[in-house]
């Protein structure tokens, strides 16, 4: 089996919200470059302030590409691009996500096809492009952020409750597919998270309550989390390096949860 190279070369979807730029901000701490996926246009200012923090925190190389999730079409296009410039993946980290909630009734079709489109299917290509490389050099991690929501139900989620249990299967998938050549597919599944994805659900509580952000967030995660705590994105990232490192070389087709006790009630 090929030896973990001393830097790797990490893909990112979703690299500029909470879990993926915190994902990104601890390999770079550890010295591997950074392949920062997302959809704001390359010449904006986040995305350059983000790059040039990468190299600041020890990234060699820190590149950056847009694409929309939706259209496999973008997604070849990054890749293919990523071949020509003779870049090739070691880490993939699926990361990128979407969510709307309303009741079934009312979830419109669009909305539906977009969730399923960028938490699945994106998932699917990403792991189709890289995997043969990964082959060819006997080494590989991929690491795919699903969700506490790929393990259990939620009302009005239809869309994402059904993308990310997919994810699980997925990964389940791939990691047979691809066990015994140093490729391991690992999902994660984090539970009321400190992201921008969830701005919209403590903003409906703290309107609903009339209290405090603070306030709010506690009544929304309690509901789920026994601690009461939104987990920190930082937590997740530290996962994903255990997953990508040779000690978890033995750790493939998982699907782990860090949810402050969601899924052992």
């Amino acid at each position: 089996m090929s030896k973990q190279p001393a830097h790797r070369t990490v893909l990112v979807t979703g690299a500029l919200g909470g879990i993926g730029r915190a994902v990104c901000e601890t390999f770079a701490e550890q010295g591997h470059s950074i392949v920062a996926h997302d959809i704001h246009q390359p010449e904006s200012e986040p995305v350059q302030i983000f790059t040039k923090e990468l190299k600041s925190l020890g990234a060699p190389k820190a590149i950056y590409y847009r694409a929309d999730l939706r259209c496999v079409d973008e997604i070849d296009a990054m890749f293919d691009e990523l071949t020509k410039t003779n870049i090739g993946i070691d880490i993939l980290v699926n990361n990128a996500g979407i969510q709307k909630t309303a009741p079934i009734e009312s979830f419109d079709y669009s909305t539906w096809s977009d969730i399923l489109a960028t938490n699945l299917t994106a998932v699917y290509r990403n792991i189709q492009r890289v995997v043969p490389g990964m082959r060819q050099g006997g080494w590989g991690r991929i690491v795919n952020i699903s969700s506490v929501h790929g393990l259990v139900g939620s009302k009005d989620k239809a869309a994402y409750v059904s993308a990310k249990h997919g994810v699980v299967g997925l990964t389940k998938v791939i990691s047979l597919e691809t066990a015994g050549q140093g490729i391991t597919v690992n999902s994660i599944c984090p539970g009321w998270t400190d992201t921008p994805i969830l701005e919209p659900q403590i903003s409906n509580r703290k309107e609903k309550l009339s209290s405090s952000r603070a306030e709010a967030i506690y009544d929304l995660v309690v509901e789920k989390q026994p601690t009461g705590k939104l987990v920190d994105p930082r937590h997740v990232a530290g996962l994903v390096g255990y997953l990508a490192s040779d000690m978890a070389e033995n750790i493939t087709g998982t699907a782990i949860p860090i949810d402050g006790g969601w899924t052992c009630q």
